[in-house]
């Protein structure tokens, strides 16, 4: 081989060497370049989600917040009220409702008389249920103190009826479901069972005397032997 071809052919090599040097360079920036512009897209996405997710969480908390509803005061408002005004000595609200057997019963109707008004929670639960027997059994001895005796509840006059159906029951039975007569007399307020709060009866019973003003005031009343309690309190009027 001539001098001039030997030197064409390394001249012609060493431009391949160098195409394939620079092609090599290249794809290595290139590779590179994209890394670099990846690795910057992920940060940026990355950081896009964190702010997403912070927005996010912060809406959320907002939400809850305004969506978490407000403790309201007990509806045992006027309740309480009328149980503190509803002292012995002042004068008894008067009332005029339904009983059981369709006639109604109201305050008047007793004018003259000593009354005994017992509110029971709830018609033929055992509890009060004993309580009205109890006053049942002593009718006669209420009668002969000049009292009269008188249960109330919630309970519809159905109820009512089936309940002094049931156990033989004599005294009247008055039915008050929108608690008219219950708040009045300061018979209805906050409960608890259960580590339940609720509205309900509470248990009470209250004696009247002759000229219409409150004598005694008993509340959260014990079954037990509260029907003698009570008949000694109306004797000793």
């Amino acid at each position: 081989m001539s001098k001039k071809t030997r030197k064409k052919s390394s001249n012609t090599t060493g431009k391949r060497v160098a195409t394939k040097v620079a092609r090599a360079a290249s794809a290595s920036t290139g590779k590179s370049a994209t890394k670099t512009r990846t690795a910057v897209a992920k940060k940026a996405a990355a950081k896009k989600t964190t702010k997403a997710t912070a927005a996010g969480v912060r809406s959320k908390a907002s939400h809850k917040a305004a969506s978490k509803p407000l403790r309201r005061e007990p509806a045992a408002t006027v309740t309480s009220s009328s149980a503190v005004t509803l002292a012995e000595g002042a004068t008894a609200p008067a009332f005029n409702l339904p009983r059981d057997g369709g006639d109604s019963v109201s305050l008047k109707d007793f004018a003259g008389k000593k009354l005994v008004l017992f509110f029971y929670p709830r018609a033929d639960t055992p509890g009060c249920t004993r309580e009205a027997i109890d006053f049942t059994r002593l009718k006669s001895a209420f009668a002969a103190a000049g009292t009269e005796v008188v249960g109330i509840s919630a309970d519809t006059v159905k109820a009512q009826e089936s309940f002094r159906n049931k156990h033989q029951l004599s005294v009247p039975l008055v039915s008050d479901p929108a608690h008219q007569m219950l708040e009045a007399y300061g018979a209805w307020g906050e409960k608890s069972m259960y580590g339940r709060t609720f509205m309900g009866i509470i248990r009470t019973t209250v004696l009247v005397d002759s000229g219409g003003k409150i004598a005694r005031i008993w509340r959260h009343v014990k079954v037990d032997g509260h029907a003698e309690t009570v008949l000694e309190a109306a004797r000793a009027l």
